[in-house]
């Protein structure tokens, strides 16, 4: 231990604190500095301060793993990197949407999402065993669009038939969705059997799994649902959605008899969402209902969706059964920030361009949250998810020589 005198007042308090003698205060004094050997102090804190240049004469006397005299390392240390592994309680349950004709339906296939026993893209712990799946949106009546959407399928607008067609063979869509828009009552009003006809028209135009959107009005959607339900047995479709206004009852137990699947809507709460499931699980099993938790898109609150939804999905599969259910996202409501569509200064770049980007950074974000089910518009949105999803899912290992000297490289 090396002690250095301070100032007076420093000495006396230091004096009283520690009691030193008179010989060693005096040799402390003549010599500026002295060493002890074998010195022990009970203290409460301690604080030791290192003058400049202390460092340096200390450091050298440190014996290091794998250093040569003088303490200087020659090597780092050869430790291995073993990703932590682990096995989680429970198992995200599976729902297949669509009906081939051998299953009792007129689809030309089937999809199967959910099944996930680990976080999303865990890949190191076990691979994913479904993909996420792509529908798009189509309406039944002629709707506001953004122009960089609008550009894309202005020819088709109004003929919800060629919308899902050009959405399956020109965009890539695995499925449609069919927004009954129509039949909303401060819209046309129109009947549950117009309804009907505009799905039997998409039905006949192409043979994906198709989601079956309403207005959004509890009384009228609970309505055109049972009349779908009946006219449609058997084809697996996805009803979007069942909420907690509705009747929950009624609506659970003719889409069950009619062999479909429950889109189970809830704002950002988990506890509604649970309850809602706790409510359909009295009717249905869990191979039927798929989440929706809200989508609030890059541009007013993609953080709170995106741990919303990562916490449904760590909690299923932790065990938490009334989350367990796989989860789909409305990423078309990226479109509903101005961001997205706003003509805006030179420096935010064409919205042709902006407004795609828009949607898929939404879908990339919560493709990391665990969702399976992206409902989506812009074809150059879906082509990017499809491309990220597709090499991740792929199990090719990168090659890091590409990015090792990342700092230096030259744009």
């Amino acid at each position: 231990m090396i002690a250095t005198p301070q100032n007076d007042n420093d000495k006396k308090k230091d004096n009283e604190a520690l009691k030193l003698s008179d010989d060693l205060l005096e040799a402390l004094a003549k010599f500026q500095q002295i060493e002890l050997e074998d010195f022990q102090m009970d203290v409460k804190d301690l604080e030791i301060l290192f003058e400049p240049g202390m460092a340096g004469q200390i450091m050298p006397k440190l014996k290091l793993p794998g250093a040569i005299a003088g303490g200087k390392p020659l090597s780092m240390l050869q430790v291995p990197f073993i990703p932590p592994i682990e096995t989680y309680p429970n198992k995200i349950a599976e729902v297949t949407l669509g009906a081939t004709r051998k299953d009792g339906g007129t689809r030309g296939k089937s999809l199967t999402i959910g099944g996930e026993v680990s976080p999303a893209f865990y890949t190191f712990e076990r691979p994913m065993p479904h993909k996420p799946i792509i529908t798009l949106d189509v309406f039944d009546m002629e709707v506001p669009l953004s122009k960089a959407v609008k550009m894309h399928v202005k020819d088709v607008v109004g003929d919800p038939a060629a919308w899902a067609k050009l959405a399956v063979d020109k965009f890539g869509a695995d499925m449609v969705t069919m927004h009954l828009i129509s039949v909303d009552p401060l819209l046309k009003d129109a009947s549950p059997t117009d309804a009907c006809k505009t799905i039997e028209k998409v039905l006949q135009a192409v043979d994906v799994p198709l989601v079956i959107g309403g207005c959004g009005d509890p009384v009228k959607d609970t309505a055109v649902f049972e009349e779908v339900c009946a006219q449609f047995p058997g084809e697996r479709f996805l009803i979007s959605s069942v909420t907690r206004d509705m009747d929950v009852e009624k609506c659970a137990k003719f889409i069950k008899k009619a062999g479909h699947a429950i889109l189970s809507f809830t704002p950002m709460d988990l506890n509604l969402a649970r309850e809602l499931n706790r409510r359909l699980y009295d009717y249905v099993g869990k191979e039927d209902i798929i989440m929706d938790l809200t989508t609030a898109a890059l541009g007013y609150g993609l953080d709170y969706a995106f741990t919303n939804m990562e916490r449904a999905r760590i909690g299923g599969l932790m065990g938490d059964v009334e989350l367990a259910q796989p989860m789909s996202s409305g990423t078309t409501n990226a479109w509903a920030a101005r961001e997205a569509w706003l003509k805006m200064s030179a420096e935010w770049e064409p919205r042709e361009l902006r407004g795609p980007l828009w949607e898929v950074t939404t879908a990339l974000t919560l493709l990391l949250a665990g969702v399976d089910l992206f409902m989506m518009m812009h074809p150059a949105a879906v082509k990017t998810l499809k491309d990220v999803t597709n090499y991740l899912t792929s199990a090719k290992k990168a090659d890091p020589s590409k990015y090792a000297n990342w700092v230096t490289i030259k744009a």
